[in-house]
């Protein structure tokens, strides 16, 4: 059985004890500090999903979808289906979580990456070579009656409110799969079969207010393994890297859900789209809680470019992959060092 450490410290821990200087452990090298003054975009991709049921809008929505995942390998959606109380429910019970006595969450510590419920603090704090200031919990979500059963607890109302978000995030991946996969060509039903039966991680963040957010950050950059990643935050701090290698800050829209394209489906479009670069900053004055829904294949389910995609313009640019080679990769690798997808591109 694993040892749980009680005494471990957190970064919400660090938050409660009203430290003046972050511990150096949390201290980044200078060329990888975040820019704090850097504007807020106001030129990313925000589509309306509503505009695809319309004959005469389709079409066009489909493109600027396109574009965006071409372009920034993100984009954010309004209209989505998905009701506003919902969201704001699944916040609530995520802010009380961490609210909670540090102990009350220990029981569910753990620095093994392939349990499917585990709280822990920074990405990984057994091999990150800087801790980045973030708590979380993350808990396969699908099927939801296999897993829901070991979420925590407490809030009582936990497995409750962000069961019925998850689902909804759930139905809501599946509509965007077929549409992204529309705009590559491909029947909107193309590996029904697989994204209905895939794997689907909540990462439920917590980022405490920083006394330094200029020497920090909240998760370092880094690309997600899923094919989709659908993300629902409180305020603004998530900033994607474009074609320049500039940041550019994500501008937090009411009511919008952030989409960023994983690794999973780079591969798959054989590099027509590109996964995200992305990384999480830090505030002096404010927590910042985000929910992050991971989509991808199942556990042991290998995915490679897709054969309509390779042609003699086009030819294969990666080699297999899946979810458990993943866990394997980042179980004894900082992803701030190096990152899986790499490991898959294939020498032209």
């Amino acid at each position: 059985m694993e040892e749980k450490d009680i005494s471990f410290t957190t970064a919400m821990t660090l938050e409660q004890s009203r430290v003046s200087i972050i511990p150096k452990r949390y201290v980044l090298p200078p060329s990888q500090r975040p820019n704090p003054n850097l504007p807020v975009s106001a030129i990313l991709p925000i589509i309306d999903l509503s505009l695809l049921h319309s004959q005469s809008l389709r079409a066009q929505t489909i493109k600027e979808i396109q574009i965006a995942c071409k372009e920034f390998g993100f984009f954010q959606v309004i209209n989505h289906g998905i009701h506003q109380s919902v969201m704001n429910d699944a916040l609530e019970t995520a802010s009380k979580f961490f609210n909670l006595p540090h102990e009350e969450n220990m029981h569910l510590f753990s620095g093994d990456v392939h349990k499917p419920v585990r709280y822990g603090t920074s990405l990984n704090h057994t091999v990150d070579e800087v801790y980045c200031w973030r708590d979380f919990i993350k808990h396969y979500s699908h099927p939801i009656s296999d897993y829901i059963h070991m979420w925590p607890s407490n809030p009582t109302c936990y497995r409750e409110k962000m069961g019925k978000y998850s689902k909804a995030i759930q139905e809501l991946q599946k509509q965007l799969m077929g549409i992204i996969f529309e705009s590559l060509g491909l029947n909107p039903n193309f590996l029904q079969e697989e994204i209905e039966k895939g794997q689907q991680t909540l990462a439920v963040n917590c980022y405490p207010a920083c006394p330094e957010p200029g020497q920090t950050l909240g998760i370092p950059p880094h690309s997600d393994f899923a094919s989709v990643t659908i993300l629902l935050q409180t305020r603004s701090g998530l900033e994607i890297k474009d074609h320049n290698n500039n940041w550019v800050p994500v501008p937090c829209v009411d009511g919008a859900l952030i989409v960023q394209i994983g690794d999973q489906l780079e591969v798959l479009s054989n590099g027509q789209y590109k996964s995200v670069i992305h990384r999480a900053t830090v505030n002096a004055q404010e927590k910042r809680f985000s929910i992050a829904s991971l989509h991808s294949f199942g556990l042991e389910t290998k995915a490679g470019p897709v054969a309509e995609l390779v042609n003699e313009e086009h030819p294969r640019a990666y080699k297999e992959l899946s979810f458990r080679e993943f866990l394997d990769f980042i179980s004894c690798n900082d992803v701030a060092t190096g990152r899986f997808l790499d490991t898959l591109k294939m020498k032209s």
